[in-house]
């Protein structure tokens, strides 16, 4: 017994510091180095949300996959180093339509968020089309070659490892030196290969920048833009595409900016929401399951702050969505309750001891618990990977949840209740340990 109650204490306790460390934020405790807040989403918070189409149709599916995946994190990089904290960015497919969509909790100037995105450069090379190829060499036909004379190849920003300025010796100018990646040097070794002696075209955003012509293969993944910078201008070039390089071209489609205001009415409604379903849970559990009942709602204390320490250390981008995927998971983690103290009254009924009888209910439940929550983990794990990132939101916060409180029910509520006195029966243990308005 007396281990019994040194795990039940030991569960305790840690709820209890879950639940204080949880509070620090609202606290003077939150400039603390070990202080975490909450991190909100855009619904909540307020801020910026952008929607850009992605141009894919230069790329084969595969290909636009990776590219998709490659321009995630070039955006997520470039809203990073522009000090926009916590950006949620994701790909989404739509029929063919292929769109990135950014959301900036805390930008309220949607200027400034277009300016973020739209500043990272489109780095590409082009090489000469057929038609132009052949007029090489011809002096009297050589003029009619102009930018629109050359066509993109697959070399683009997406294998570009890193830029560096460069100054030419003999006229101190600067110049871009550009590495690529393992696969991005043998692309850039292809398309000089079939290239020597005409130019290549160096295009950023669009615009060409130079044209140098290739004088022999080049291997090693090594590159120079040579146009006519200023520094500054080659030091604003050289960190955007540090930063990041954007694999495939993007058009803004959509933008739309959420106040701060709306942001706060919705966070406090959803908290207003959670507490009263708390509550009125807790009510009810106590007034029909009595003392099991108040066990119950200890090990709901430990559920939320378990639950809730989670999403500060993951950390998980609490959304409205999200809050009701938690809220949800209250009533799964107390329905486990209320299979448990079922069971245990069945086999009161059929005259077995109580501590036999808590034993028993326990065993029985445990397979309903487990199979239903496990169909409901199925269910939020194919939510989440097919879902958009409001219902990823409630797929995971609910996941968690669930997980958290299969702990709590089979374990926090298990000891909680042994740990008390339960071997001696009496009129008024039966009471407490008694279930709906029956006096016995």
């Amino acid at each position: 017994m007396a281990k019994i109650r040194l795990i039940a204490l030991s569960i305790l306790l840690i709820g209890v510091g879950a639940g204080l460390y949880n509070a620090a934020e609202f606290t003077a405790l939150n400039n603390q180095w070990w202080a975490r807040s909450f991190r909100l989403g855009l619904d909540l918070q307020g801020g910026t949300h952008l929607v850009y189409q992605a141009d894919t149709s230069a790329l084969g599916f595969g290909e636009a996959s990776d590219a998709m995946e490659g321009l995630r994190d070039v955006i997520e990089r470039r809203v990073n180093a522009f000090g926009v904290s916590e950006p949620l960015v994701q790909t989404q497919s739509v029929g063919q339509d292929r769109r990135l969509i950014v959301e900036l909790a805390g930008v309220f100037d949607i200027q400034e968020a277009i300016h973020i995105i739209g500043a990272t450069p489109f780095l590409e090379f082009r090489e000469l089309n057929d038609e132009a190829r052949a007029l090489v060499g011809d002096e009297d036909k050589e003029d009619a070659i102009d930018f629109t004379s050359f066509v993109p190849t697959s070399l683009t920003g997406r294998y570009l490892e890193n830029s560096a300025i460069e100054f030419d010796q003999n006229t101190g100018k600067p110049s871009i030196a550009l590495r690529f990646n393992d696969d991005g040097a043998k692309i850039f070794e292809e398309i000089t290969e079939r290239n020597i002696s005409l130019p290549l075209a160096i295009f950023l955003d669009g615009f060409p920048i130079s044209s140098p012509v290739v004088q022999q293969k080049i291997s090693g993944g090594q590159a120079q833009i040579s146009g006519r910078f200023t520094l500054d201008e080659a030091k604003t070039l050289v960190r955007n595409l540090n930063t990041g390089a954007l694999p495939v071209p993007i058009t803004l489609i959509s933008q739309q900016s959420v106040a701060a205001s709306l942001g706060n009415e919705a966070l406090s409604r959803s908290f207003t929401a959670a507490l009263y379903g708390a509550i009125g849970v807790m009510i009810f559990m106590v007034l029909w399951y009595r003392l099991s009942g108040i066990v119950a709602v200890v090990a709901l204390g430990v559920y939320g702050a378990l639950t809730l320490l989670l999403f500060k250390l993951i950390p998980v981008t609490l959304s409205s969505a999200g809050i009701a995927g938690f809220i949800l998971s209250v009533g799964m983690a107390v329905d486990a309750n209320i299979l448990i103290f079922e069971r245990m009254k069945e086999e009161r009924i059929l005259g077995k001891p109580l501590g036999l009888a808590m034993a028993e209910g326990f065993k029985r439940a445990w397979t309903s618990i487990r199979d239903s929550n496990i169909s409901s983990l199925i269910t939020a794990a194919i939510l989440y990977w097919f879902g958009t990132s409001l219902v990823r939101g409630f797929a995971l916060t609910l996941s968690l949840g669930i997980v958290v409180s299969m702990f709590t029910a089979i374990t926090a509520t298990r000891y909680f209740l042994n740990a008390l006195p339960h071997k001696t029966e009496n009129k008024f243990t039966r009471f407490l340990f008694g279930t709906g308005i029956r006096m016995n």
